[in-house]
């Protein structure tokens, strides 16, 4: 039985590698820390470990007894029923006025209601996305706390010591009201969805299109995350490249199944978006690629049936090609950060969460998973323009942007001559010719509108509302 009563300045529940490895972090900046799960194996490996600053419990209130007041404990657990399940088990051994913290991918639906019933309860209640992974948790998170702001101040000198810093600022800040904090953690993953899908659409062109070899698109992604595309997705891609297992000659990535995986916040961004009646293409399609790939034997039957003559190889100069195609990269990466931000935008409009665009933009700058050198111009627009409705709108953005359109549109033409699927970097090209198109031809799905459903339309040079009888016997030569 642990010694250390109502010493412990933070707790945590779940002891998987997340929570352990973000104990770990916070021992390392000298804070006495208590770690729960009913899983007593895993409070064992947690002691030991044999640091003085933590201490492993299997019965909840031990735990929640050697914590300081107000208690503060957070939960990295399954998003869902199991996040509703600890905080009724929680409210047991409680007080009002402690602190209790939901860390993981819950949706941001699920914070609100958590929110608002505690908040009647008299408890504090903080909804965080953390993101950074196993890594950033040991050695450096971006985490995104929002809800009870009385709260994040007793928690701020904490999550600031832990977070990744860049150029000497912490990667935390609060976020806004209620389910702030987890909306915007939806968006970042959201974002990183798009990011991984137009990476793999390169990886696409490099090697059926150009034929290169494994380490000469390895090469490739090296060199540009040297350049403004440095960011952690390159990184971690370029090394992904040359990775063998021991003792084999091929590459691992040769043999993984192309059958991509996911938790849902993708498709809760996308969800969301509609909700909103705000477009994110290239969100959407990220998450429906994804869903697209899991169909892997209806892709092999359909693969026999629709055999192409097209001609894969596009019997170019590699190295040039590279550089439009690095162009192409930043072009829809730009326009798949701007949706997510436009998005963040509206979402505060209409949840009035009290957002601050350029602070989310710069705690995404370090330890999380789409951290890259571009969020330094996210930064510096919103900061400049904290009332900037659209990144796209941006001044200095929008140079850079244009100056890739040429590089963008022979890509995404090439691609389809070729028969190879370019479906996000296509997204973030449509989705910007309409950006900027002040006559779109929706006029005419309006009108279709109104002929089968009489569902109305306006006009152009007439206030009002109209309706026509579009029947043909009704309309004289």
């Amino acid at each position: 039985m642990n010694e250390n009563k109502n010493q412990n300045a933070f707790g945590m529940i779940g002891l998987g590698t997340m929570g352990s490895n973000l104990l770990q972090n916070i021992a390392d900046h000298g804070y006495s820390c208590a770690g729960y799960d009913n899983n007593t194996k895993t409070v064992q490996k947690l002691n030991d470990l044999k640091n003085e600053n933590i201490h492993g419990f299997s019965d909840l209130k031990q735990f929640t007894d050697s914590l300081k007041s107000p208690k503060v404990v957070m939960m990295l657990v399954p998003a869902g029923e199991i996040v509703d399940s600890v905080i009724k088990d929680l409210l047991t051994v409680l007080d009002k006025g402690d602190i209790i913290i939901d860390g993981g991918n819950s949706h941001f639906t699920d914070t609100e209601r958590r929110y608002l019933e505690l908040e009647k309860q008299g408890y504090h209640f903080v909804g965080m996305g953390v993101s950074g992974g196993e890594e950033g948790a040991r050695r450096g998170p971006s985490m995104m706390p929002g809800g009870d702001q009385e709260a994040y101040e007793v928690l701020k000198p904490i999550l600031e010591k832990i977070a990744a810093h860049v150029n000497g600022e912490p990667t935390v800040a609060f976020m806004g009201e209620r389910s702030a904090g987890h909306f915007v953690k939806m968006v970042h993953n959201g974002i990183e969805y798009a990011i991984m899908q137009l990476i793999s659409e390169t990886y696409e062109i490099m090697k059926n299109g150009l034929g290169m070899k494994n380490d000469e698109i390895q090469k490739v992604y090296k060199k540009w995350n040297e350049g403004r595309l440095k960011s952690y997705l390159l990184e971690i891609t370029a090394d992904i490249f040359t990775y063998k297992n021991e003792g084999e000659k091929e590459f691992l990535l040769d043999s993984i199944r192309d059958q991509a995986k996911a938790k849902g916040t993708g498709k809760w961004t996308s969800q969301a978006a509609m909700d909103l009646h705000l477009p994110t293409p290239i969100i959407d399609i990220a998450v429906s690629m994804r869903d697209l790939s899991s169909l892997k034997e209806l892709r092999v039957e359909a693969s026999k049936i629709y055999l192409d003559s097209t001609e894969m190889d596009y019997k170019t100069n590699n190295e040039q090609y590279c550089t439009q195609l690095e162009e192409a990269f930043y072009f829809a990466m730009v326009s798949a950060y701007a949706q997510g931000m436009h998005l963040l935008y509206q979402a505060n409009v209409e949840f009035k969460y009290n957002l601050n665009l350029d602070t989310i933009a710069k705690i995404w700058r370090g330890g999380c998973i789409i951290r890259s050198e571009f969020l330094e111009d996210i930064y510096a627009a919103y900061n400049k323009n904290p009332e900037l409705t659209h990144l796209l709108l941006d001044a200095s953005v929008a140079k850079d942007l244009s100056s890739s359109i040429p590089a963008i549109r022979k890509v995404v033409s090439d691609a389809a001559l070729h028969g190879i699927s370019t479906p996000a970097f296509s997204a973030s090209l449509s989705y910007f010719d309409d950006f900027r198109n002040e006559n779109m031809p929706t006029n005419l799905i309006q009108a279709q509108r109104d002929y089968f459903g009489s569902h109305t339309y306006e006009l152009k040079a007439k206030e009002g509302v109209f309706h026509t009888k579009w029947m043909m016997e009704n309309i004289k030569e």
